[in-house]
């Protein structure tokens, strides 16, 4: 039967038109919260914001927006669509791309906190800036007045982040000359709180590369990976993957067919993460480039220095991390549950930390790798580590580290940077001698850090 095509579009136009008009309530949307299944044998949350009337899906304590599509119908973030089922017209679960996952508990309380940057804060909101409180962690504390910082623009900062302006915002914390000055938590987030650093682990595992070759458990960044692994068997093994160095892969330069920023790269990130193990999986991959050629960003190639670094030690990574880097600058409390391999699918190898804790590397590198007086990465590495080795994404790129500047009413600033998906960044900025910390939960969307920095910090900066 012919298919009349004017009839087609206006049902199609009425389907657009309902779709879009329909909005729940928070009490409708209330209806799905809970603990579920979810792939790999793990579990998700699903939440309804008070705040902005929106279902979030938590991933341990990333948030991703759900968005309405129709009743018991919604679209996460990467475009696929998700489908409540009922029984008797109670929730039951969800199934998504295929599959079916079953509600696990119903009886979830989420805090009122986990919603509002300050809760109950007055819409007339107005700034007291209070000095940093000291704490036995090893860091100085200061007062903001001698520090040459703008107090007009952090109140300005501060009202922008409370009323929402500047979603998502965690942490912003300051240290100048060394001490810390500015310390302001929002949401559920404290100081004592350990946060996710995503993509900012690299620079730790490139801090812990140093030292290992520094202590010679390693001889030499010019070794090469493959022969840290004479157990496997790889696919597409040609010479130039024979060449692949340590230095490649810490300037992500390993040839591999391995970029997050093109989608027809073969390897996927999200299918590493569900791999049976990451090594094997990123290096099965084929080359198409050169060792040390193009620049591309691959999360294997740090996962596979961090796996390297465990077998030369004869020590899990965080363990490594424990004795040495974090014992020297003084990090007591983190979480780091490095096992590369599907059980990390959804928590990614990453590295958990204060974010005090996670201002001290860039102090330790801001002081060219010394801390109290004990060199405790070499000046050397320090200065190979935040010098251009490449570009990737069309940024500059030292060894796991982003060499970025920001552009101030016609003054740049150049900075080194720590950073991680949801608007996690460690700012070093040599010229100001200071660190930035910024801590975030805009996943897979646009953090407004930098922002921060650009707009409310380094404009006190400004050459006149």
């Amino acid at each position: 039967m012919k298919r009349n095509p004017i009839l087609l579009l206006f049902l199609l136009t009425i389907y657009t038109s309902y779709s879009q008009q329909f909005k729940a309530t928070y009490e409708q949307l209330k209806e799905y919260e809970g603990i579920y299944e979810s792939v790999n044998k793990t579990t998700l949350k699903i939440a309804a914001s008070p705040k902005d009337t929106t279902l979030y899906a938590i991933i341990n304590e990333s948030k991703y927006k759900l968005k309405t599509i129709d009743k018991d119908i919604f679209e996460n973030m990467s475009g696929e669509q998700v489908t409540f089922n009922r029984k008797a017209n109670i929730v039951s679960g969800y199934s998504t791309e295929g599959n079916t996952y079953n509600l696990i508990n119903k009886k979830v309380v989420f805090p009122k906190e986990m919603w509002y940057p300050r809760l109950n804060a007055p819409k007339d909101f107005k700034y007291v800036y209070v000095q940093p409180k000291q704490e036995l962690d090893g860091i100085i504390t200061a007062n903001l007045d001698k520090s040459g910082l703008d107090k007009t623009l952090l109140n300005e900062m501060m009202s922008k982040i409370v009323d929402g302006t500047l979603p998502n915002v965690h942490s912003v914390l300051i240290i100048k000359d060394g001490k810390l000055v500015f310390e302001e938590y929002f949401y559920e987030y404290n100081k004592t709180k350990l946060h996710e650093l995503r993509s900012a682990t690299k620079s730790f595992v490139s801090a812990l590369t140093g030292i290992a070759i520094d202590k010679g458990f390693i001889k030499s960044k010019d070794e090469t990976v493959l022969s840290y692994f004479p157990e496997y068997t790889f696919k597409n093994l040609n010479e130039d993957k024979r060449v692949i160095s340590i230095k490649n892969l810490l300037t992500n330069q390993s040839g591999l067919d391995c970029d997050v920023s093109n989608p027809k790269s073969e390897g996927n990130e999200t299918t590493m993460n569900s791999s049976p193990d990451w090594i094997q999986y990123t290096l099965d991959l084929p080359m198409i480039d050169v060792p040390g050629g193009k620049g591309m960003y691959c999360s294997g190639n740090p996962i596979i220095l961090g796996r390297i670094i465990e077998k030369t030690t004869k020590m899990p990574l965080p363990e490594f991390a424990k004795q040495t880097l974090f014992k020297d600058i003084g990090i007591k409390n983190f979480v780091w549950n490095f096992k590369p391999d599907v059980s990390s699918a959804e928590t990614f190898c990453q590295l958990y930390l204060s974010p005090r804790d996670m201002g001290k590397l860039g102090l330790l590198y801001l002081n060219q790798g010394a801390w109290n007086g004990k060199q405790v990465i070499s000046k050397d590495w320090v200065k190979e580590s935040l010098t251009k080795q490449t570009v990737v994404q069309g940024v500059n790129y030292g060894y796991l580290w982003w060499l970025k500047y920001l552009d101030v009413n016609g003054t740049r600033f150049n900075g080194k940077a720590a950073q991680g998906n949801g608007g996690q960044k460690i700012y070093i900025w040599e010229e100001q001698n200071m660190v930035t910390i910024i801590t975030g939960g805009n996943y897979n969307s646009q953090s407004p850090s930098d922002q921060i920095i650009q707009k409310y910090i380094l404009p006190a900066f400004n050459k006149k």
